[in-house]
């Protein structure tokens, strides 16, 4: 995995992915909207791709992947189902798309996708923003990573790693990138 694989650190609050995966980008753009396809990367729920839309997503990361390691103890927790609430902010098919991200006791974060034609291949751009504290960072960044790993390999055709045992390798190094951006140090952090 190289540098340019990890997240960006774009604002205190904020981070940002890039991938480039095989096209066209009207199919990477199914991949985002259509439960079915959404469902084989991050998690299936019906979404009408028109700004004011509301959507659940329905987790169960464990089963994204034919090696079905479970998680730890730590993250035993989720390993089961889980479903989050969603709007849709913006939508501009088959280039933009943002929707809103959790929210319970605080105010919702807002993930962007934003697709591009690189000549055969499609460049994704995973904006997340208004993250509520490092912590909070750390499980976003890893988990987009691990998503976003997931999603190319199932665009190239491949079977993709674990979904839990890659996580949770991530976690802690996306717990070290965080904490020496946080005191200071610059480089390709979350």
């Amino acid at each position: 995995m190289s540098d340019t694989d990890y997240g960006e650190r774009i604002a205190e609050e904020s981070v940002r992915f890039e991938r480039l995966l095989p096209g066209p980008i009207e199919r990477v753009w199914a991949f985002l909207t259509e439960s079915d396809k959404r469902a084989q990367w991050l998690a299936p729920g019906t979404m009408e791709p028109r700004v004011g839309s509301t959507f659940a997503l329905h987790f169960h990361n464990t089963e994204l992947t034919p090696d079905r390691t479970l998680p730890s103890e730590r993250f035993r927790q989720y390993d089961g189902s889980f479903t989050t609430q969603h709007q849709v902010r913006r939508c501009e098919p088959p280039h933009l798309l943002a929707w809103t991200w959790g929210g319970g006791n605080e105010a919702p974060s807002e993930v962007t996708f934003e697709l591009s034609e690189a000549g055969e291949q499609v460049r994704l751009v995973v904006t997340h923003r208004r993250l509520a504290d490092d912590g909070t960072m750390v499980n976003v960044a890893s988990g987009w990573h691990t998503h976003l790993g997931i999603l190319a390999e199932v665009l190239h055709g491949q079977p993709p790693a674990p979904f839990w045992p890659t996580f949770e390798r991530l976690e802690e190094e996306y717990r070290q990138r965080i904490t020496s951006s946080s005191n200071g140090v610059e480089g390709a952090v979350p």
